[in-house]
């Protein structure tokens, strides 16, 4: 018998040299992004004011700080993370913070505590959930939590009326005294994290046919339950808080992740006509819905009051062109009391600001950059560990690509104006620390699909 000695590496352990990799990489894209950031903000000052902005200094070093702070959170908690999801998320934010700064300075320090205030929950939830998979044990808490978040601004003392807020009536909001936030921003994830439980734990009676009906397997009609359910909540909801946007980022997410644990085409398509149904009775019922289907056909026929917006994100887009009037030169920066060219356009539609002022090229640029957030969720969820945290990463980034979707094409007609916000681009504190928490899942997701687990210690005594 002789005694072999083990590599000092082997006993203490170290990073992993992919993990390693995969961390220099990430840093290498956060300091490009900072600098498209830190450029984007120096054109945009001197556009407007022909000279460097006075807080220069403070952009630089908050630049540095954000990618110095992420760089030490994901080494530490999410090291074999998605190099790629982080810096595309901040260089989307930075460039609307810009967008923001040049259409209304007032709201750019307010969206700048916001996105630090989003890192934060960031770096809290990757402290707080080791494991995706401890998330499915708590589904029915989660759904309760869920709910509670969805019918938060029906209450009475908390919650702001239509009369509070935009002329489309939308009740989003609650309010605790001076703070104002929305809490179904939150609620979409906490639904999607139960719809992937649920959907785990019910696969096989949704999957195999158990009923027969004459010479055919059907499965049992126990398993439409759930799409009766989702289809009466999105209704509910858009008859209660007059919001058809957000019923249906739920039931497409919804339906997505259906078809994805049982791959049943049936659902989908039953699903589908449902909605559609729900949505024709709601515009009957609901003024608000039924005006925006009727701008969205004919914006010109009301051109000066609610087809107004929609007219002049287009006249926007058409003003960019191909490479786009430059940073702070576009005419929907002319936003004087009496002479509003472009209305909401830190929001609702900043993405026809950025049309006018970056061109198609910046529009397909920003296309891009979800593309590349949405590929890798989805590559996390092919390489997830389990099943709950696949249907998770899926259902998250389907929700952030499909926010992101609804939003453009209502800005550019393609469907109805929803009223939501595109994510880490449009001024909005609710929906960037949700996104911010979205990601963190994700990066949880994605790390431990990625982690290849040590090899077994070499035996320390060996016979010869």
């Amino acid at each position: 018998m002789t005694r072999r000695a083990l590599p000092r590496r082997a006993i203490f352990g170290t990073p992993s040299r992919w993990a390693r990799a995969r961390r220099r990489s990430e840093l290498g894209l956060l300091i490009v992004a900072s600098v498209m950031v830190l450029f984007a903000a120096l054109l945009v000052s001197l556009a407007l004011s022909d000279a460097l902005p006075a807080n220069a200094l403070k952009i630089v070093l908050t630049m540095v700080g954000l990618t110095l702070g992420l760089q030490i959170v994901n080494r530490r908690l999410v090291p074999d993370a998605d190099p790629v999801i982080m810096p595309v998320a901040l260089a989307l934010n930075g460039i609307g913070y810009v967008m923001i700064e040049a259409l209304d300075p007032g709201h750019a320090g307010q969206q700048v505590a916001w996105m630090v205030l989003g890192l934060v929950a960031y770096t809290i939830v990757l402290a707080a959930v080791k494991r995706s998979r401890d998330l499915e044990r708590y589904r029915y808490l989660i759904l309760a939590a869920a709910f509670l978040m969805l019918v938060a601004p029906l209450f009475p003392v908390i919650g702001r009326s239509p009369a509070n807020q935009n002329a489309y009536g939308a009740k989003l909001w609650v309010s605790f005294h001076s703070i104002s936030f929305q809490p179904v921003e939150i609620g979409k994830l906490l639904l999607v994290l139960f719809f992937a439980s649920y959907f785990v734990e019910k696969r096989e009676l949704l999957t195999i046919p158990t009923r027969r009906v004459g010479d055919h397997l059907l499965p049992d009609l126990r398993a439409f339950g759930p799409i009766a359910v989702a289809w009466v909540l999105s209704l509910l909801v858009i008859l209660a808080e007059h919001d058809i946007g957000f019923s249906l980022l739920v039931f497409a997410v919804f339906l997505t992740l259906l078809w994805i644990t049982t791959g049943r085409w049936t659902y989908v398509l039953i699903g589908l006509v449902l909605f559609a149904a729900g949505a024709y009775f709601a515009s009957h019922l609901l003024t608000q819905v039924n005006d925006r289907i009727s701008i969205w056909l004919n914006p010109w026929s009301q051109a000066q009051s609610g087809g107004y917006q929609p007219i002049q994100g287009e006249l926007a887009f058409g003003r960019g062109g191909l490479w786009g009037s430059g940073l702070g030169l576009g005419l929907v920066q002319i936003n004087t009391p009496g002479n509003v060219v472009l209305p909401v356009a830190t929001s609702d539609y900043i993405f026809a600001a950025i049309g006018e002022e970056l061109g198609l090229v910046g529009t397909v640029a920003l296309l891009v950059g979800y593309v590349l957030i949405v590929g890798s969720g989805l590559r996390a969820g092919l390489r997830a560990r389990s099943e709950f945290a696949k249907l998770a990463a899926v259902g998250l980034t389907v929700t952030l690509g499909f926010q992101a979707f609804i939003i453009m094409a209502g800005v550019t007609r393609l469907l109805p104006d929803t009223g939501m916000t595109l994510p880490f681009v449009s001024y909005g504190g609710s929906s960037l620390v949700a996104n911010y928490i979205l990601l963190a899942l994700l990066m949880r997701i994605s790390n431990e699909g990625n982690h290849v687990p040590a090899a077994p210690p070499t035996p320390i005594w060996t016979t010869q």
